[in-house]
């Protein structure tokens, strides 16, 4: 076997046969060979590297896209190098520098990237970016995710058709969460200033969150009869502290998440709350960054994958 075959086999496995990957492997197993992915890197002007940037990998709602990313990329001969913000803007884009400087093939971020620096910065160096899990008209570069005001007012609309009088909102103190608190109480005031009983908790969300934030809301209205959660995690321990003071979900009190978590169906009652792709939305932006590195032309930059309320016992009944 030729030196250049097996720079190909591990470098570039979808180039080689099966058969030829396999006898490299075994070769590199048996003499200890570590290859020199930077000096590979500076050679090809290929890293074989996807940088990621996720507020945590703690949410439930954020780990099909991280799982989708990585099993999409390492089909294609690709790593995936994972950061987490923790919802700080400083701590987001500080990261970015650090990913920027290190060249990775792609960079795949979690929401808008908000640092005009940043922006400028990124178009200059040329790495394809994708930003995910939010929706804006003047992308940085490529886009796929959805709409967070849609999702709030979507919510609103079917709390209105409920007919739910005593309304409140537990709402994490993040960009995406607040803009999904605006849709919502615009539709639940049908475009008119609306003032609700609000919890505003600081993110990532928790149980213990949503424990805190249903005793602040009823503080506010005793009579709280139905409460919109900016995550799944937080209606969790709405739900808990619900029923740890006696309330029946859904008959004294109505609960709806957002994210589809695992749990949210197997939890009783199960929990209504808006389902995002979030698999899609990591194997269509690791596809993209795959494109762009091949140089195949992208025709359409922005995608749009949408929502969908699934309602479950939590919020089952009307007023």
């Amino acid at each position: 076997m030729s030196l250049i075959t097996a720079s190909r086999a591990l470098g570039r496995p979808e180039v080689v046969s099966a058969k030829t990957i396999a006898r490299v492997q075994q070769a590199v197993q048996a003499t200890g060979y570590i290859p020199n992915l930077l000096a590979g890197g500076l050679k090809s002007q290929r890293s074989r590297m996807v940088a990621a940037l996720v507020p945590t990998i703690s949410m439930a709602q954020f780990l099909p896209t991280v799982q989708a990313l990585t099993e999409t990329l390492d089909a294609a001969g690709y790593q995936l190098m994972l950061g987490q913000s923790g919802y700080d803007r400083q701590r987001e884009d500080a990261l970015l520098n650090t990913m920027i400087g290190r060249r990775p093939d792609g960079i795949v971020v979690t929401g808008l990237v908000q640092s005009p620096e940043l922006r400028d910065r990124l178009r200059r160096v040329g790495i394809p970016v994708v930003e995910t899990w939010d929706l804006s008209e003047q992308p940085l570069d490529m886009l796929v995710g959805f709409s967070h005001q849609k999702v709030g007012a979507a919510v609103g609309e079917y709390f209105v058709r409920k007919g739910w009088q005593h309304v409140g909102v537990a709402t994490g103190d993040d960009h995406r969460a607040m803009l999904r608190c605006g849709g919502f109480l615009h539709a639940l005031g049908r475009g008119q200033p609306i003032q609700v009983p609000t919890a505003v908790l600081p993110a990532p969300s928790s149980l213990a969150l949503g424990r805190r934030a249903l005793g602040d809301l009823l503080r506010q209205d005793p009579q709280l009869r139905a409460v919109y959660c900016s995550s799944d995690q937080l209606a969790h321990g709405v739900m808990v502290e619900a029923l740890a003071r006696g309330l029946r979900v859904p008959e004294d009190l109505a609960i709806c998440g957002f994210g589809d978590a695992d749990f949210a169906a197997h939890i009783l009652p199960s929990l209504t709350t808006v389902q995002v792709d979030g698999a899609g939305i990591g194997r269509r932006a690791a596809q993209l960054i795959i494109e762009r590195c091949k140089g195949d032309a992208v025709p359409q930059w922005v995608f749009d994958l949408g929502f969908r309320i699934i309602e479950r016992q939590s919020t089952l009944g009307g007023a």
